[in-house]
């Protein structure tokens, strides 16, 4: 998994030599296991009679799962398999309608981890009872429930240009809980998510090297880099997705062809203006306060006809609003407002959350602190918003893997009604 180069300094790891794929997986194992160690038992795991599986659907664990964006589009994309397109998409836009039906839906999330408080009130909120909410760290969870898929976007904020395997900092390994994961339960498929920047790392070996331990764990890879406007949402964020499909399943995972673009055939750019040019008059509350040299470095703000830029994990990013006269620059590195500040406002929540293909009904928890001034509190929506992937991007992931679900299940009801859970 590297070797190291230098006893001192930064503990700098070199790439990866052409490992045979055994030799990934022996070299994994001893890494993994090497994390375990670490895993103090406590009284915060889960019995697992209290987690509650639906043997005729797929059952999803979920972890990173923040406030839940890849698990509803996997919701959606599970009902649409089973009622059509159409009628999950006209359900999704009605809160009691919606919730009379996403028990039809495929797929059954039934254990969701996080760390993040708000972001667990919440997915409580807005998804069923029965789905087993874990706030813990991932790295003290010893055993994890079973399930035929798992999701999750994991972080990787400690990498380093330097060098993949860089020692200095645990939230590395994160990536490694999630292999943990699949290791221990086997899942059919799993679907992570990650920034685009993450190919990029160490010229490209960090990536490298986290796909070659993904496959270790027994998965054909299917990996590409996405860019959600391509699927409805009105925004550019482009995120790298990878798809594992367990080595014994005939299941050849193919990437969802763009819906949306200037070429013939494709549904136009959805626009600012149709997402929230409904808003204007009730934007609803968004972060306040000046904006940094940073923020004025470059042009913040998109014109009604165009998608967002990418909504960050913070109300002071936030893109500014496209109402009124475009930003200008001025020099290089600083961009004004010609109509003056007071002429301008950052995206509130409502309108980031239309950005995000949240559904208006979709309530983002603000916290319980009374001390709380009101800027840091809907900063909290804000970082739940912006770390979420868009709903309709994993709708359009998950699509082919839902469709694919609806004919194993039924396979498997009919191989003398056998349980798909590696119980």
């Amino acid at each position: 998994m590297g070797m190291k180069l230098n006893e001192r300094g930064r503990g700098k790891f070199k790439p990866a030599p052409d490992y045979k794929p055994e030799e990934v997986k022996k070299l994994l194992m001893e890494k993994i296991n090497d994390e375990r160690e670490t895993i103090i038992e406590d009284d915060s795991d889960f019995a697992h009679d209290e987690i509650k599986y639906d043997t005729d659907k797929m059952n999803i664990v979920s972890l990173f799962s923040g406030a839940g964006g890849l698990d509803l589009g996997f919701e959606l994309a599970g009902l649409a398999a089973v009622i059509g397109e159409e009628a999950a998409l006209e359900a999704f836009s009605n809160k009691e309608k919606f919730n009379e039906l996403r028990h039809k839906s495929i797929f059954k999330t039934v254990y969701t981890n996080d760390i993040f408080q708000e972001a667990i009130e919440t997915y409580k909120k807005n998804n069923p009872e029965d789905v087993y909410s874990h706030k813990k760290d991932i790295r003290k969870v010893k055993e994890f429930p079973s399930a035929n898929i798992v999701l999750g976007g994991f972080p990787c904020p400690g990498f380093s240009e330097a060098g993949p395997r860089l020692l200095d900092d645990k939230r590395n390994f994160l990536y490694l809980h999630f292999i943990r994961c699949l290791l221990q339960i086997q899942p059919e498929i799993f679907v992570g998510e990650n920034v685009k920047g993450m190919m990029t790392l160490g010229k490209g070996e960090v990536f490298k090297q986290i796909v070659e331990d993904f496959a270790a764990a027994g998965y054909t890879l299917y990996v590409k880099l996405l860019n959600s406007r391509d699927y409805g949402v009105p925004q550019l964020r482009e995120r790298v997705l990878i798809v594992g499909v367990r080595n014994d399943l005939d299941f050849e995972y193919k990437f969802p062809s763009p819906t949306h673009g200037e070429e013939e055939g494709l549904q136009p750019y959805v626009t600012l203006k149709q997402s929230i040019g409904d808003l204007v008059e009730e934007p609803g509350p968004y972060f306040t306060g000046s904006y940094s040299s940073i923020f004025m470095s470059r042009n913040r703000k998109k014109s009604w006809e165009e998608q967002s830029f990418t909504i960050q994990a913070s109300g002071r990013q936030a893109p500014i609003h496209p109402g009124g006269v475009p930003m200008e620059k001025v020099e290089q590195n600083k961009w004004v407002f010609p109509d003056g500040e007071e002429n301008n406002r950052r995206l509130s929540i409502k309108e980031i959350k239309r950005i995000q293909t949240f559904p208006d009904w979709y309530d983002f928890s603000l916290g319980s602190s009374e001390r709380l001034q009101l800027n840091s509190k809907l900063d909290k929506a804000y970082k739940q918003i912006g770390n979420a992937v868009p709903v309709l991007l994993a709708k359009a992931v998950a699509q082919p893997i839902a469709d694919w679900s609806v004919q194993y299940v039924n396979k498997k009801e009919n191989d003398f009604n056998q349980l798909r859970l590696p119980f």
